[in-house]
């Protein structure tokens, strides 16, 4: 693993921390690949029940890196070739996927700028803890280019196609009690604070009904593409997995003794 991305497992939660301080998180290739690794290993990993994806320094990511992309823009120029886009499928559409799909909760911990690709992938978490100094910036029709690293799907689904428009057409930095006013953020705390709150949720989710959380994500991305009658048809399918697990059996029985539930994943 490279050290652009460091992945660290304790107590059932996957700490992927982005590692590149000086250049604000951005986005090279080797960071991209590491990424993309980090988070299938993690979502491969049966040790692991929650993940935690935040930034070193002061960004969380602030996307492409633009001085190793333009390297390679300027040599498609020359060849002709298109090589440069091919990290849309080959980096950013994986890492999203394994973000969204993953059966796990991811958080993501904004303790900075998250701008582009790095806006994409917080958006992608199933819940944001956002330090209080952090914004957010679309910032692709900034550099010409249009949204991708899911962000067309994923941000209407936050804020609303109006707002989603408005923040793609008009890349500006959406400061973090806004970004929480518009759905954006589920927390914002003291940026000081971040770290450790960050954690103290992501470490909640390890502790508990880990297939269930699979469940209710499968069930959130599903409902939001299908119809009334399809998604009780999917509720159904998911609820008696969810019914059968050793969770909801160790649920149950504590809830009728009031004792505390020690949940398995399982």
């Amino acid at each position: 693993m490279a050290d652009t991305v460091l992945h660290e497992v304790t107590d059932g939660l996957a700490t992927i921390t982005l590692n590149r301080p000086d250049a604000m998180n951005a986005l090279n290739t080797e960071t991209k690949i590491a990424l993309r690794d980090s988070l299938h290993r993690a979502a491969d990993d049966p040790a692991v029940r929650a993940v935690l994806l935040i930034g070193s320094g002061r960004a969380f990511c602030v996307g492409q890196d633009l001085k190793e992309h333009i390297g390679a823009l300027s040599a498609d120029r020359e060849t002709g070739s298109r090589v440069t886009m091919n990290t849309v499928p080959e980096h950013y559409n994986p890492i999203v996927t394994a973000i969204a799909e993953m059966p796990k909760p991811v958080v993501a911990g904004v303790n900075g700028v998250a701008a582009g690709a790095g806006a994409g992938f917080a958006f992608a978490a199933d819940y944001r803890v956002v330090a209080d100094t952090a914004a957010f910036n679309t910032s692709f029709a900034a550099v010409a280019l249009t949204a991708d690293s899911g962000v067309s799907w994923t941000l209407p689904r936050l804020v609303g196609h109006g707002r989603a428009a408005d923040l793609l057409l008009f890349p500006r930095n959406v400061p973090a009690q806004e970004a929480l006013e518009l759905g954006i953020a589920n927390k914002v705390v003291p940026a000081a604070d971040l770290a450790a709150e960050a954690e103290a949720v992501a470490r909640r989710l390890a502790a508990g009904p880990t297939a269930a959380y699979a469940a209710l994500k499968e069930s959130l991305a599903y409902g939001s593409g299908h119809g009334l009658a399809d998604t009780l048809a999917k509720e159904e399918e998911l609820q008696a997995r969810a019914g059968a697990s050793e969770d909801h059996w160790i649920a149950v029985q504590t809830f009728v003794k009031k004792e505390k539930p020690d949940f398995t994943g399982r």
